[in-house]
């Protein structure tokens, strides 16, 4: 079964994982977002209670 040879599957693996984790990851990270959560204030919504015809 030539598909349970992790040779070639783990250097790919392992060279993706690389390329993510040291070039496009901190790329990336370095975007500022531009609506901090924290800018934002806290609605609360009331609700009410649902009558059923039924009950």
């Amino acid at each position: 079964m030539p598909q349970l040879n992790p040779s070639p599957w783990f250097f790919i693996m392992l060279i993706t994982w690389l390329t993510f984790s040291l070039l496009i990851q901190p790329k990336l990270l370095s975007f500022t977002s531009t609506n901090r959560p924290s800018s934002k204030t806290p609605t609360t919504h009331s609700t009410s209670p649902w009558n059923w015809p039924w009950t």
